[in-house]
């Protein structure tokens, strides 16, 4: 007989596991007894609890995006176009100005404007508005 033959007669019996989770030992950091030492234990906040049960109310809601304003300053459209020419949304799509078409458009009244505009369908600021009209082009909102 050897000793890496002895083999034991009875099986182990398995250690009570206490508290697993938590690396606190037996209570795992939650304390005595008591209903938050329970499982299942959760207190909620009462104003969760009320929204929950209010129907059309519940979750959180998302912001309203507002689309962002594209500028240009009549100085920069002096330098880009040429004189007497027709300025809308499409001439700005197809210059490649403006990348897609659901972009709002505005202009205002930075730079001198020496051309004459004619303004389609775009927002305009009352100082670039006076530039325009003072040089001799239309706007038409």
């Amino acid at each position: 007989m050897f000793i890496q033959e002895i083999r034991q007669t009875s099986p182990r019996k398995n250690k009570k596991r206490i508290g697993r989770g938590g690396k606190r030992g037996t209570t795992s950091g939650r304390g005595q007894k008591g209903q938050k030492a329970r499982a299942g234990h959760r207190i909620r906040p009462a104003e969760r609890d009320i929204l929950s049960k209010i129907p059309k109310l519940r979750g959180v809601k998302n912001k309203i995006r507002t689309p962002k304003m594209f500028v240009l300053n009549v100085g920069d459209l002096d330098k880009t176009f040429k004189n007497e020419t027709v300025i809308s949304k499409k001439t700005f799509l197809k210059h490649r100005v403006v990348k897609s078409s659901g972009i709002q458009l505005k202009i205002l009244g930075d730079g001198d404007v020496k051309k004459a505009f004619k303004i389609i369908g775009l927002r305009v600021s009352e100082s670039a508005k006076k530039k325009i009209l003072s040089a001799g082009g239309t706007v038409s909102e």
